[in-house]
């Protein structure tokens, strides 16, 4: 390739493209966004082959020849996580958006229309106010970490002293409360709104940020967040885009209440703490994924500090695949009682059909009526890494589940199930044979379609088989598809069935 691209410049041939002019009009949020839903080893592993020996593709470290100049070893690197790629040799650099550019040779918005697509986000409007509402995201920000600032002194002040109380006897220090920009929202219904008014902000941008209501009765809006410990939720920026508020009255219908959805915030693509957790999933540590504010605090004080939460809602598929962004196999922490472990199940449904190369998720199962928290301090640092360390596999749940006879939440049991014996024991038809350590064929044939159908592999359930290489093996590596039924109603495997042994022959 020309010396140009070699130096990340751009050849003559290739300057200024219409569309290019427009590149300025993008919401700054928007590159943001787009970078982290697409993943760059994706991108670049369609032009060379990953060296296995020297990647280490659980840490998002990738090595391969360079595709900018002819060589034989690897010394094209990309750093997953952080999204940027380097040639120790041609020191060509870049990220996914340059990387396009330059292999597949389109101008910039072409790449970018080319990304979005790929990672279904629709590309915004093309038009004179794009600028503008660039401009006003960017005045939110400021309005939110005024807020930020606003929530912290009243923790400090008389009207504090209750939820300072409440935070000591969790066993928040100073260190926690700073580092976590814990506030307080007084009672009172406009206490955040004179603030904000006294600094000389715009009604429309207090509104615009989700921090007051409009009255209905004709009067001046209204706080969102009254008598609550306030949680500030930050982007991967770092940058403030909503509140979790935790009531301190205990008769208040929400325990815990998120921001509205803003022009800032979508909760179901954000997580909390999501940038502190990059970065120390990046150093090594696990991904821990707990359930609230108070649990990812706890996590982080006991040295877990890849903890994050999603934000009142169970896990979406978009914070699924920004989980799968931060680290290939997440941990999810759950209670134990039967929400739990419903919820659980519920998260293997969502993530079967998303599975790819490299990609799973483990579960925690928390002792049951106990939170991080708890079994923190109850039980200790250690006894929190043991069960970290001993997390299940997704596949285990999965197949816990089937032959516990469970379709669903609240549907009826399959019918009567069959345990498999323990790995070691014998079985009943076959004196002397060890039973194999794979799922029991005498379990339940509508359990297994379920889960093939789960996994949309398109099978009959039977469970998969190392010996068959002529049936594709069903993502949820439990079972492989049935190829058609022959007149008798047995399953038409590839080639003919060996036969059955003899009894009395004594002979392998």
């Amino acid at each position: 390739m020309r010396q140009e691209a070699q130096r990340g410049q751009r050849p003559l041939a290739r300057q200024p493209r219409r569309a290019d002019i427009h590149r300025m009009s993008l919401p700054p949020g928007f590159l943001d966004e787009l970078r982290t839903r697409v993943s760059l080893s994706h991108v670049v592993g369609r032009k060379v082959t990953w060296d296995n020996r020297k990647s280490n593709q659980a840490k998002g470290d990738f090595w391969a020849p360079c595709p900018f100049h002819q060589e034989k070893s690897a010394s094209f690197h990309v750093d997953d996580r952080k999204g940027y790629y380097y040639c120790f040799g041609c020191h060509a650099k870049g990220d996914a958006i340059s990387f396009l550019r330059e292999t597949e040779n389109v101008g910039f918005m072409e790449a970018i229309e080319f990304l979005a697509r790929e990672a279904g986000m629709p590309m915004p409007e093309r038009d004179p106010q794009a600028a503008e509402r660039a401009d006003r995201r960017t005045e939110l920000v400021k309005v939110m970490e005024e807020a930020v600032r606003h929530y912290r002194l009243q923790l400090k002040t008389g009207a504090g002293a209750g939820a300072r109380d409440y935070l000591a006897r969790r066993k928040l220090g100073n260190a926690a409360l700073d580092r976590f920009e814990i506030g307080f929202a007084p009672e009172g219904w406009q206490g955040l709104w004179d603030h904000l008014k006294g600094k000389g902000i715009a009604d429309d941008l207090i509104l615009g940020a989700g921090l007051a209501k409009p009255s209905s009765k004709g009067k001046a809006p209204y706080d969102t967040f009254r008598n609550r410990i306030m949680f500030p939720i930050r982007d991967a920026r770092g940058r403030c885009i909503a509140f979790g508020g935790r009531a301190m009255d205990p008769s208040d219908s929400a325990k815990y209440l998120n921001s509205p959805e803003t022009e800032l915030f979508d909760k179901g693509r954000s997580l909390y703490n999501q940038g502190p957790a990059r970065e120390a999933a990046g150093k090594g540590q696990p991904l821990v994924v707990a359930e609230g504010y108070m649990d990812v605090i706890a996590l982080v004080g006991a040295g877990f500090e890849a903890a994050v939460a999603p934000l009142g809602t169970a896990v979406t598929e978009d914070q699924l695949r920004l989980l799968w962004r931060i680290h290939p196999e997440p941990l999810i922490m759950l209670d134990g009682d039967t929400a739990g472990i419903r919820a659980a199940t519920r998260l293997v449904d969502l993530a079967l059909p998303l599975l790819e190369a490299g990609l799973g998720l483990r579960f925690v199962i928390l002792p049951e009526g106990m939170d991080p928290d708890d079994l923190i301090r109850m039980r200790g640092r250690e006894a929190m890494a043991k069960l970290i360390a001993e997390a299940e596999p997704m596949v285990n749940l999965l197949w816990r589940r089937e032959t516990e006879g469970r379709r669903g939440d609240k549907a009826p049991a399959l019918g009567s199930v069959r345990r498999c014996p323990p790995p070691g024991g014998r079985t009943a038809r076959a004196p002397g044979r060890q039973m194999e350590t794979r799922p029991c064929r005498a379990a339940s044939r509508d359990a297994r379609i379920a889960a093939c159908r789960r996994a949309r592999c398109g099978g009959g359930g039977l469970p998969a088989r190392g010996d068959d290489p002529g049936h594709r093996a069903c993502p949820s590596g439990l079972h492989r598809p049935l190829r058609k039924p022959d007149r008798d109603g047995r399953d038409a495997r590839s080639g003919p069935r060996p036969p059955a042994p003899r009894a009395a022959s004594g002979r392998a």
